[in-house]
Protein backbone atom coordinates (compact mmCIF):
# COMPACT_ATOMS: atom_id res chain seq x y z
CA UNK A 1 0.00 0.00 0.00
CA UNK A 2 1.20 3.29 -1.26
CA UNK A 3 2.91 5.35 1.77
CA UNK A 4 0.38 8.45 1.49
CA UNK A 5 -2.49 5.80 2.02
CA UNK A 6 -0.90 4.21 5.07
CA UNK A 7 -0.04 7.79 6.78
CA UNK A 8 -3.45 8.82 6.20
CA UNK A 9 -5.45 5.87 7.99
CA UNK A 10 -2.80 5.93 11.09
CA UNK A 11 -4.50 9.18 11.52
CA UNK A 12 -7.67 8.35 10.79
CA UNK A 13 -7.03 5.46 13.97
CA UNK A 14 -5.49 8.18 15.81
CA UNK A 15 -8.98 9.84 14.95
CA UNK A 16 -11.31 7.68 16.41
CA UNK A 17 -9.28 7.47 19.23
CA UNK A 18 -9.37 10.92 20.35
CA UNK A 19 -13.87 11.03 19.23
CA UNK A 20 -13.79 8.05 22.23
CA UNK A 21 -12.08 9.80 24.34
CA UNK A 22 -14.44 13.24 23.52
CA UNK A 23 -17.25 11.27 23.18
CA UNK A 24 -16.77 9.48 27.31
CA UNK A 25 -16.67 12.59 29.26
CA UNK A 26 -19.58 13.74 30.94
CA UNK A 27 -20.24 16.98 29.05
CA UNK A 28 -20.03 15.23 25.67
CA UNK A 29 -23.82 15.72 25.12
CA UNK A 30 -23.68 19.91 26.67
CA UNK A 31 -23.65 20.84 22.61
CA UNK A 32 -25.78 18.20 20.94
CA UNK A 33 -25.20 19.84 17.31
CA UNK A 34 -20.83 18.58 18.26
CA UNK A 35 -21.91 15.72 19.88
CA UNK A 36 -23.96 14.64 16.62
CA UNK A 37 -21.61 15.59 14.52
CA UNK A 38 -18.98 13.58 16.48
CA UNK A 39 -21.03 10.38 16.89
CA UNK A 40 -21.66 11.04 13.12
CA UNK A 41 -17.84 10.69 12.70
CA UNK A 42 -17.31 8.07 14.90
CA UNK A 43 -19.70 5.69 12.79
CA UNK A 44 -17.95 5.87 9.45
CA UNK A 45 -14.67 5.90 10.98
CA UNK A 46 -15.39 2.90 12.88
CA UNK A 47 -15.72 -0.26 10.27
CA UNK A 48 -12.37 1.83 8.18
CA UNK A 49 -10.12 1.69 11.16
CA UNK A 50 -11.48 -1.77 12.02
CA UNK A 51 -10.47 -3.01 8.92
CA UNK A 52 -6.66 -0.95 9.15
CA UNK A 53 -6.19 -2.75 12.35
CA UNK A 54 -6.86 -6.20 10.84
CA UNK A 55 -4.47 -5.04 8.10
CA UNK A 56 -2.03 -4.49 10.89
CA UNK A 57 -2.40 -7.59 12.62
CA UNK A 58 -1.78 -9.62 9.23
CA UNK A 59 1.30 -7.68 8.75
CA UNK A 60 2.59 -9.00 11.98
CA UNK A 61 1.41 -12.41 11.37
CA UNK A 62 3.45 -12.54 8.26
CA UNK A 63 6.33 -11.27 10.38
CA UNK A 64 6.41 -13.99 13.27
CA UNK A 65 5.56 -16.54 10.04
CA UNK A 66 8.47 -15.63 8.59
CA UNK A 67 10.59 -15.97 11.51
CA UNK A 68 9.66 -19.24 11.33
CA UNK A 69 11.15 -20.42 8.29
CA UNK A 70 14.12 -20.95 9.35
CA UNK A 71 12.79 -23.91 11.38
CA UNK A 72 12.63 -27.08 9.08
CA UNK A 73 9.59 -28.61 11.51
CA UNK A 74 7.59 -25.47 11.10
CA UNK A 75 8.65 -24.31 7.15
CA UNK A 76 5.37 -25.70 5.52
CA UNK A 77 3.47 -24.80 7.84
CA UNK A 78 5.12 -20.98 7.97
CA UNK A 79 4.62 -20.96 3.93
CA UNK A 80 0.76 -21.69 4.05
CA UNK A 81 -0.07 -18.98 6.75
CA UNK A 82 2.32 -16.14 4.88
CA UNK A 83 0.55 -17.45 1.71
CA UNK A 84 -2.83 -16.77 2.80
CA UNK A 85 -2.36 -14.14 4.85
CA UNK A 86 -0.64 -12.30 1.96
CA UNK A 87 -4.35 -13.02 -0.06
CA UNK A 88 -6.17 -11.78 2.55
CA UNK A 89 -3.82 -8.78 2.96
CA UNK A 90 -4.74 -7.82 -0.76
CA UNK A 91 -8.54 -8.32 -0.61
CA UNK A 92 -7.83 -5.74 2.51
CA UNK A 93 -6.22 -2.94 0.73
CA UNK A 94 -8.55 -3.33 -1.99
CA UNK A 95 -11.35 -2.79 0.45
CA UNK A 96 -9.44 -0.29 2.51
CA UNK A 97 -8.82 1.69 -0.73
CA UNK A 98 -12.32 2.25 -1.51
CA UNK A 99 -13.01 3.39 1.82
CA UNK A 100 -10.86 5.75 1.83
CA UNK A 101 -12.41 7.52 -1.80
CA UNK A 102 -14.04 10.54 -1.42
CA UNK A 103 -17.41 10.37 -0.62
CA UNK A 104 -20.32 11.97 -2.61
CA UNK A 105 -21.49 14.55 0.14
CA UNK A 106 -25.36 13.98 -1.74
CA UNK A 107 -25.09 9.98 -1.65
CA UNK A 108 -27.16 10.07 1.04
CA UNK A 109 -29.90 12.26 0.29
CA UNK A 110 -33.64 11.78 -1.29
CA UNK A 111 -33.85 12.43 -4.82
CA UNK A 112 -36.00 14.16 -7.66
CA UNK A 113 -36.15 11.93 -10.63
CA UNK A 114 -37.42 13.52 -13.82
CA UNK A 115 -38.35 12.21 -17.02
CA UNK A 116 -39.13 13.69 -20.57
CA UNK A 117 -40.74 12.33 -23.32
CA UNK A 118 -38.47 13.34 -26.18
CA UNK A 119 -38.22 11.79 -30.19
CA UNK A 120 -41.06 9.32 -30.77
CA UNK A 121 -44.16 11.18 -30.34
CA UNK A 122 -46.99 9.11 -28.62
CA UNK A 123 -44.08 5.68 -28.27
CA UNK A 124 -41.82 8.25 -26.26
CA UNK A 125 -44.61 9.40 -23.58
CA UNK A 126 -45.66 5.54 -23.39
CA UNK A 127 -41.64 4.53 -22.49
CA UNK A 128 -41.34 7.92 -19.99
CA UNK A 129 -44.38 5.96 -18.32
CA UNK A 130 -42.56 2.50 -18.11
CA UNK A 131 -39.14 3.87 -16.82
CA UNK A 132 -41.43 6.00 -14.33
CA UNK A 133 -42.89 2.17 -13.22
CA UNK A 134 -39.03 0.56 -13.49
CA UNK A 135 -37.86 3.61 -10.86
CA UNK A 136 -40.86 2.80 -8.70
CA UNK A 137 -40.72 -0.80 -8.46
CA UNK A 138 -36.54 -0.18 -8.24
CA UNK A 139 -37.90 2.56 -5.27
CA UNK A 140 -40.22 -0.11 -3.87
CA UNK A 141 -37.57 -3.01 -3.28
CA UNK A 142 -35.38 -1.11 -1.43
CA UNK A 143 -38.68 0.31 0.49
CA UNK A 144 -38.16 3.74 -0.49
CA UNK A 145 -41.32 6.22 -0.93
CA UNK A 146 -42.45 7.35 -4.40
CA UNK A 147 -44.82 10.81 -4.77
CA UNK A 148 -45.32 12.37 -7.66
CA UNK A 149 -44.99 16.13 -7.67
CA UNK A 150 -45.63 16.69 -11.19
CA UNK A 151 -46.89 15.08 -14.55
CA UNK A 152 -48.36 15.84 -17.59
CA UNK A 153 -49.72 13.39 -19.07
CA UNK A 154 -49.96 11.66 -22.82
CA UNK A 155 -53.57 11.61 -24.50
CA UNK A 156 -52.46 7.86 -25.52
CA UNK A 157 -51.21 7.27 -21.67
CA UNK A 158 -47.96 7.01 -20.53
CA UNK A 159 -45.74 10.68 -19.46
CA UNK A 160 -44.81 13.81 -21.79
CA UNK A 161 -42.89 14.69 -18.31
CA UNK A 162 -43.16 13.61 -15.17
CA UNK A 163 -41.36 14.67 -11.60
CA UNK A 164 -41.31 12.19 -8.68
CA UNK A 165 -39.66 12.76 -5.67
CA UNK A 166 -37.91 9.48 -4.00
CA UNK A 167 -37.59 9.46 -0.23
CA UNK A 168 -35.16 7.08 1.05
CA UNK A 169 -31.49 6.55 2.26
CA UNK A 170 -28.94 6.46 -0.16
CA UNK A 171 -31.52 7.18 -3.04
CA UNK A 172 -28.87 9.27 -4.88
CA UNK A 173 -25.91 6.97 -4.55
CA UNK A 174 -27.82 4.15 -6.15
CA UNK A 175 -29.65 6.11 -9.10
CA UNK A 176 -26.94 9.07 -9.59
CA UNK A 177 -25.22 7.41 -12.88
CA UNK A 178 -29.20 7.15 -14.35
CA UNK A 179 -29.03 10.93 -15.67
CA UNK A 180 -29.02 11.12 -19.87
CA UNK A 181 -30.67 9.30 -22.61
CA UNK A 182 -32.32 6.58 -22.45
CA UNK A 183 -33.29 5.08 -26.19
CA UNK A 184 -35.94 2.11 -26.48
CA UNK A 185 -36.28 -0.18 -29.62
CA UNK A 186 -39.43 -1.95 -30.24
CA UNK A 187 -42.71 -2.54 -32.05
CA UNK A 188 -45.55 0.06 -30.57
CA UNK A 189 -48.73 -0.83 -29.65
CA UNK A 190 -50.20 1.01 -32.46
CA UNK A 191 -48.17 0.04 -35.03
CA UNK A 192 -49.85 -2.19 -37.44
CA UNK A 193 -46.76 -3.61 -39.49
CA UNK A 194 -45.20 -4.92 -36.97
CA UNK A 195 -41.95 -2.61 -37.35
CA UNK A 196 -39.69 -1.79 -35.08
CA UNK A 197 -39.54 1.85 -33.64
CA UNK A 198 -36.80 3.93 -31.88
CA UNK A 199 -37.71 7.03 -29.72
CA UNK A 200 -36.20 8.26 -26.55
CA UNK A 201 -36.75 10.03 -23.06
CA UNK A 202 -34.39 12.27 -20.86
CA UNK A 203 -33.87 11.32 -17.35
CA UNK A 204 -32.79 13.16 -14.36
CA UNK A 205 -31.49 12.34 -11.56
CA UNK A 206 -31.42 15.27 -8.89
CA UNK A 207 -30.34 15.22 -5.36
CA UNK A 208 -32.85 17.11 -2.97
CA UNK A 209 -31.45 20.57 -1.90
CA UNK A 210 -31.54 21.63 1.48
CA UNK A 211 -32.99 24.75 0.58
CA UNK A 212 -30.93 26.90 3.53
CA UNK A 213 -28.15 25.51 3.67
CA UNK A 214 -27.13 24.17 -0.12
CA UNK A 215 -28.73 26.45 -2.39
CA UNK A 216 -30.03 30.56 -1.91
CA UNK A 217 -32.65 31.49 -3.72
CA UNK A 218 -33.15 35.17 -3.55
CA UNK A 219 -36.57 36.14 -3.47
CA UNK A 220 -36.19 38.90 -6.18
CA UNK A 221 -35.10 36.74 -8.88
CA UNK A 222 -37.86 34.20 -8.94
CA UNK A 223 -41.37 35.01 -10.68
CA UNK A 224 -44.70 33.26 -9.24
CA UNK A 225 -47.81 32.91 -11.32
CA UNK A 226 -50.84 30.87 -9.89
CA UNK A 227 -53.21 29.74 -12.47
CA UNK A 228 -56.35 27.22 -12.22
CA UNK A 229 -55.14 23.79 -12.71
CA UNK A 230 -55.73 21.55 -15.77
CA UNK A 231 -56.85 17.97 -16.26
CA UNK A 232 -58.58 15.57 -14.26
CA UNK A 233 -58.82 16.46 -10.20
CA UNK A 234 -62.79 17.46 -9.63
CA UNK A 235 -64.55 19.91 -9.31
CA UNK A 236 -62.93 22.10 -6.77
CA UNK A 237 -59.05 21.88 -8.59
CA UNK A 238 -61.03 23.85 -11.34
CA UNK A 239 -62.41 26.52 -9.35
CA UNK A 240 -59.87 28.06 -7.87
CA UNK A 241 -56.50 29.17 -8.94
CA UNK A 242 -54.30 26.25 -6.85
CA UNK A 243 -51.65 25.87 -9.68
CA UNK A 244 -48.21 27.21 -9.11
CA UNK A 245 -45.68 28.41 -11.95
CA UNK A 246 -42.25 29.58 -10.79
CA UNK A 247 -39.74 31.45 -12.89
CA UNK A 248 -36.08 31.76 -12.00
CA UNK A 249 -35.30 34.90 -13.55
CA UNK A 250 -31.50 34.30 -13.72
CA UNK A 251 -31.32 30.49 -14.93
CA UNK A 252 -34.63 30.48 -16.73
CA UNK A 253 -35.56 27.65 -14.95
CA UNK A 254 -39.32 27.34 -15.14
CA UNK A 255 -40.83 24.84 -12.39
CA UNK A 256 -44.76 24.00 -12.22
CA UNK A 257 -46.64 22.41 -9.86
CA UNK A 258 -50.68 21.56 -9.48
CA UNK A 259 -51.02 18.01 -8.23
CA UNK A 260 -52.20 19.57 -5.10
CA UNK A 261 -55.30 21.22 -4.31
CA UNK A 262 -53.57 23.24 -1.84
CA UNK A 263 -52.16 26.50 -3.07
CA UNK A 264 -49.28 27.02 -0.38
CA UNK A 265 -48.41 22.86 -0.92
CA UNK A 266 -48.04 23.74 -4.44
CA UNK A 267 -45.82 26.66 -4.11
CA UNK A 268 -43.44 24.62 -1.57
CA UNK A 269 -42.80 21.66 -3.50
CA UNK A 270 -42.41 23.68 -6.77
CA UNK A 271 -39.91 25.45 -4.92
CA UNK A 272 -37.82 22.36 -3.88
CA UNK A 273 -37.98 21.15 -7.08
CA UNK A 274 -36.30 24.76 -8.25
CA UNK A 275 -33.72 24.35 -5.44
CA UNK A 276 -33.10 20.88 -7.14
CA UNK A 277 -32.71 21.97 -10.49
CA UNK A 278 -30.46 25.06 -9.53
CA UNK A 279 -28.32 22.71 -7.28
CA UNK A 280 -27.99 20.40 -10.43
CA UNK A 281 -26.75 22.78 -12.79
CA UNK A 282 -24.33 23.68 -10.16
CA UNK A 283 -23.50 20.08 -10.02
CA UNK A 284 -23.60 19.37 -13.74
CA UNK A 285 -20.96 22.02 -14.14
CA UNK A 286 -18.33 20.55 -11.50
CA UNK A 287 -19.23 16.88 -13.23
CA UNK A 288 -18.41 18.25 -16.48
CA UNK A 289 -14.98 19.90 -15.47
CA UNK A 290 -13.87 16.54 -13.74
CA UNK A 291 -15.19 14.48 -16.96
CA UNK A 292 -12.78 16.33 -19.21
CA UNK A 293 -9.92 14.71 -17.50
CA UNK A 294 -11.34 11.37 -17.33
CA UNK A 295 -12.22 8.53 -20.42
CA UNK A 296 -15.35 7.48 -19.32
CA UNK A 297 -19.02 9.60 -18.93
CA UNK A 298 -19.55 7.99 -15.95
CA UNK A 299 -20.99 11.15 -13.62
CA UNK A 300 -20.46 13.71 -16.58
CA UNK A 301 -23.84 14.76 -15.85
CA UNK A 302 -24.40 15.50 -19.52
CA UNK A 303 -28.35 15.03 -19.84
CA UNK A 304 -28.49 14.96 -24.08
CA UNK A 305 -25.68 11.75 -24.15
CA UNK A 306 -27.24 8.74 -24.65
CA UNK A 307 -26.38 6.40 -22.05
CA UNK A 308 -28.54 3.36 -22.49
CA UNK A 309 -30.67 1.09 -25.06
CA UNK A 310 -33.49 -0.77 -24.15
CA UNK A 311 -34.09 -3.44 -27.14
CA UNK A 312 -37.24 -5.35 -26.44
CA UNK A 313 -36.95 -7.76 -29.47
CA UNK A 314 -33.86 -9.33 -28.42
CA UNK A 315 -34.60 -8.78 -24.94
CA UNK A 316 -31.47 -6.86 -24.14
CA UNK A 317 -30.35 -3.62 -22.79
CA UNK A 318 -26.92 -1.86 -22.87
CA UNK A 319 -25.38 0.87 -21.52
CA UNK A 320 -22.84 2.31 -23.62
CA UNK A 321 -21.01 3.80 -21.12
CA UNK A 322 -19.78 0.68 -19.84
CA UNK A 323 -20.16 -1.84 -23.29
CA UNK A 324 -22.40 -3.47 -20.33
CA UNK A 325 -25.29 -5.35 -22.17
CA UNK A 326 -27.29 -7.80 -20.27
CA UNK A 327 -30.59 -10.23 -21.38
CA UNK A 328 -32.85 -9.53 -18.73
CA UNK A 329 -34.75 -6.86 -20.00
CA UNK A 330 -38.30 -7.71 -18.19
CA UNK A 331 -36.65 -8.28 -14.89
CA UNK A 332 -34.94 -4.42 -15.84
CA UNK A 333 -38.27 -3.14 -16.91
CA UNK A 334 -39.62 -4.18 -13.58
CA UNK A 335 -37.43 -2.71 -11.51
CA UNK A 336 -34.62 -5.23 -10.84
CA UNK A 337 -31.68 -2.59 -11.04
CA UNK A 338 -29.28 -4.19 -8.62
CA UNK A 339 -27.43 -5.60 -10.98
CA UNK A 340 -26.80 -2.80 -13.33
CA UNK A 341 -26.61 -0.53 -10.42
CA UNK A 342 -23.96 -2.14 -8.44
CA UNK A 343 -21.56 -2.11 -12.09
CA UNK A 344 -21.91 1.87 -12.19
CA UNK A 345 -20.68 2.23 -9.09
CA UNK A 346 -17.90 -0.77 -9.32
CA UNK A 347 -16.69 1.44 -12.34
CA UNK A 348 -17.33 5.00 -10.70
CA UNK A 349 -14.57 3.74 -7.73
CA UNK A 350 -12.72 2.17 -10.60
CA UNK A 351 -12.16 5.62 -12.05
CA UNK A 352 -11.74 7.46 -8.47
CA UNK A 353 -8.61 5.03 -7.67
CA UNK A 354 -6.89 5.51 -10.53
CA UNK A 355 -7.49 9.02 -10.48
CA UNK A 356 -5.77 8.94 -6.78
CA UNK A 357 -2.74 6.75 -8.08
CA UNK A 358 -2.31 9.00 -10.78
CA UNK A 359 -2.03 11.91 -7.89
CA UNK A 360 1.02 10.12 -6.34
Amino acid sequence: MKPSMLAKLNQLAERLEELNSLLSQEDATANIDTYRKMTREHAELGPLVALYNDYVQIGKDIQTAEELLSDPDMKEFAQEEISAAKTRTEALEMNLQTMLLPKDPNDDRNIFLEIRAGTGGDESALFAGDLLRMYSRFAERHHWQVNIVSASESEVGGCKEVIARIVGFGAYSKLKFESGGHRVQRVPATETQGRIHTSACTVAIMPEADEVEDVNINPADIRIDTYRASGAGGQHINKTDSAVRITHIPTGIVVECQDDRSQHKNKASALKVLAARIKDVQLREQQSKEAATRKSLIGSGDRSERIRTYNFPQGRMTDHRINLTLYKLDFIMDGDLDELTNVLITEHQAELLASLGDDE
